[in-house]
Order: structure tokens, then sequence, then C-alpha cells
């Protein structure tokens, strides 16, 4: 039990911070031109410096949700770990991480909207970019989508022993 706790508690860590490098680099779409390899994210575009990013005035309300829910979901992960480090001291034996669990379900739903968001709005179109593919932390953030649900699950079923 032990074992699966820590391990638990290691998987949360690190989906905390994925979640945290996904959001804050900017490397979500990657291009080539001419310049040399063009960088997006959610905050800045990166050439061989990084300047604001500049979104036409109909994706602009798309990028702040995504922004939104990126930064919402590392807030609800962050609160999880805390509730859980606090039950783990406090709750009873026997009973079950109910409000640890449920704050990490909110958290997965707020990568899912967000990386959806994202995908549907703005894969394929960076501008002044030839063949623009998704970067490291559009890849990061679906891997936490999987963490944050598994994580979740296992929090809801795991009972304190």
């Amino acid at each position: 039990m032990l074992v699966l706790l820590a391990g638990i508690f290691v998987v949360h860590i690190a989906t905390v911070i994925m979640l945290f490098v996904s959001t804050i680099a900017n490397v979500w779409m990657v291009g080539s031109s001419y310049y040399g390899t063009i960088s997006t994210g959610l905050w800045l575009l990166c050439n061989k410096t990084c300047t604001q990013l500049t979104v036409s005035s109909r994706d602009e309300a798309s990028l702040k949700a995504v922004q939104a829910f990126m930064i919402l979901s590392i807030i609800f992960s962050v609160v999880a770990l805390v509730l859980f480090i606090m039950q783990l001291f406090t709750l009873e034996k026997g009973k079950r991480f109910y409000m640890t669990g449920a704050v990490m379900l909110v958290c997965w739903m707020c990568i899912l909207v967000a990386v959806s968001i994202y995908t549907a709005r703005f894969t394929g179109t960076m501008v002044y970019a030839a063949n623009p593919h998704h970067g490291y932390c559009f890849i990061l953030a679906w891997i936490c989508f999987c963490f944050s649900f598994i994580i979740g699950i296992l929090y809801l079923v795991l009972r304190k022993k």
C-alpha cells in the first residue's frame, strides 16, 4: 500500500511539473521558415527572439480560453496534491480520498477543454511557417490529460489502510 501511495504521489508531482512546463514554454506549434525554426505557444511567438503572439480577433477568445483553462488545470492539480497530503495525515482509516479525486478530475476536465480548443482552432495555422507540427508542450499537455484522469480515478478508489 505504501508503494502504491508513493507511486501515485510521484506521478502527481510529475503531472504538476509537466503542466507547468507545457503552459509556460512556447513550443505548442513548431514550423520552419527562411530564418530558422519558428515556435508558438500560448503566450509568445519565438523565432530568434520572442514577441507577443498575435492572433486574429476571431481567435483571440479561443486563445484566452486555452490560457485560462491551462492555468486552472495547474491550480486544481496543486490543490489536489495539497489535499492528498492533508488527507493522508488526517483521514480516518478505511476512508477514501474522494475530495482529492474529485479535484483531480476537475483538473482533467480543464486540460481536456484547453487542449481540445487549441486542437480545433490553432492546429496547422502558423503564420510565416512551412510544415507546421505540434511541439513538445502540446504533447505534454495530452500526457498530463491521461495522467490526471488515471490519478483522479485511483484517488477515488484508493482506500486509506
